[in-house]
């Protein structure tokens, strides 16, 4: 995406705040709906969130109770990527990293395989297929398991993508649709006569658009400008990981994304085609630490090598640590909020790389209808527990509520 300078720009039909997976899909998808578009990111493409994340497109193996209607839009999302990377790659001209090989979920003992099997219940309400092995059956697909592993499920429709080249195809994408690109961080949302009217930049810049999304993760709330009670507090998350190398010549030492359950505690294992390997993650309610921590590792490390003893051998390419965006219900912010022009797509927490191309597809929607499609409107970010937001120079919105 070609950057340029706030000076040079003239009004825009949409300005997206925020350079990762979610921006930048919205601003592509919003390209090719025939709007002009303007990202403005402290990193075009960059580091981010989204280059951290491990890229499972798993609604199979991480179904929850309670997560339902989540889990049915994560299914809607997984079973579009396939469509949605052929778009993708011919408008970028790049690959996206996608891997089709299925996902295999495994139990280290009897109480963790028995934990996996109580939710075949659910993943068969929400029509996803699995199919339950042994664990003579797991080894025989990926060798390198432990001895001890139980048993577990292969859920062949639960795939992969690499978030880092996703993120350069979006850029790429963008750029060849139009899209300009800022490089410089956001001071103030600009609200006028009770509508969004743009942005202020930190180097005194003012870019002009009629409509705003704001897609810049946990950040996103402390964007200065924002009317009270429009934008819920966005927690972080911290997980920690490690990306591991497999030495040149050697076969890799598992083939598909490996979940697993050891003694109750998650862990993964997600191949590259560069030969790298994607273990983690941490789940730490720590606020905004970004820390590498000699706990958070060792036990990634220690449930990996419960699971496939290899790991030990492996060479450590690069340690990570990401903040997802969680929201107030765990459910991602989409679509128009009580300001007008002024929209979210944001909250993803664990599933924004998932939910990259139905987030694209609804913002879209949203961006040239003024609504949600009918089955993102469960997420729509107007959704609310009481109270009224405020218009920093103008009262309160009707019918606008706040969060608590």
């Amino acid at each position: 995406m070609s950057a340029t300078t706030p000076s040079s720009q003239s009004p825009v039909d949409v300005l997206v705040v925020g350079g990762g997976l979610i921006g930048l899909v919205t601003a592509w998808r919003a390209a090719r709906a025939g709007l002009s578009v303007t990202v403005v990111a402290e990193r075009l493409g960059g580091p981010s969130a989204s280059t951290v994340a491990a890229g499972m497109l798993t609604p199979a193996t991480e179904a929850s109770f309670g997560e339902e209607e989540l889990m049915r839009l994560c299914v809607r999302s997984r079973d579009r990527f396939p469509g949605f990377v052929a778009e993708l790659e011919q408008d970028s001209g790049a690959s996206a990293g996608y891997r089709a090989e299925g996902t295999l979920q495994v139990a280290f003992d009897a109480d963790d395989m028995a934990r996996l099997g109580h939710l075949g219940d659910l993943r068969e309400s929400l029509g996803l297929a699995t199919q339950r092995l042994t664990g003579r059956e797991c080894r025989r697909l990926e060798p390198m398991l432990a001895p001890s592993v139980r048993g577990g499920y292969l859920a062949d429709g639960d795939h992969s993508v690499d978030p880092r080249a996703l993120l350069q195809a979006l850029r790429a994408a963008a750029e060849r649709r139009g899209t300009v690109g800022v490089r410089d961080r956001v001071h103030r949302l600009v609200v006028e006569d009770g509508r969004a009217r743009g942005v202020v930049l930190d180097s005194g810049g003012e870019i002009t658009a009629g409509q705003v999304v704001l897609a810049a993760g946990v950040d996103t709330p402390s964007i200065a400008g924002i009317p009270e009670g429009v934008v819920p507090p966005l927690r972080p998350v911290k997980g920690q990981l490690l990306r591991l190398r497999t030495p040149e010549g050697e076969p890799p030492l598992v083939t598909r994304t490996v979940r697993g359950l050891v003694k109750g505690s998650p862990v993964y294992l997600v191949p590259r085609d560069s030969g790298e390997i994607v273990l983690g993650a941490t789940q730490e309610e720590q606020g905004f630490d970004t820390r590498l921590t000699a706990g958070g590792l060792w036990e990634v490390l220690r449930d990996a090598h419960a699971l496939v003893p290899g790991v030990s051998e492996l060479e450590v390419a690069e340690t990570c640590v990401g903040l997802r965006p969680g929201s107030p219900d765990n459910e991602p912010l989409l679509g128009p909020t009580a300001v007008p022009g002024l929209h979210l797509a944001a909250g993803h927490f664990r599933h924004g790389v998932l939910l990259t191309p139905v987030t694209g597809d609804a913002m879209a929607r949203a961006l040239t209808t003024g609504a949600l499609p009918d089955y993102a409107r469960r997420f729509a970010a107007t959704r609310v527990t009481g109270g009224r937001a405020a218009v920093a120079d103008g009262g309160p919105i009707e019918g606008g509520d706040q969060w608590t």
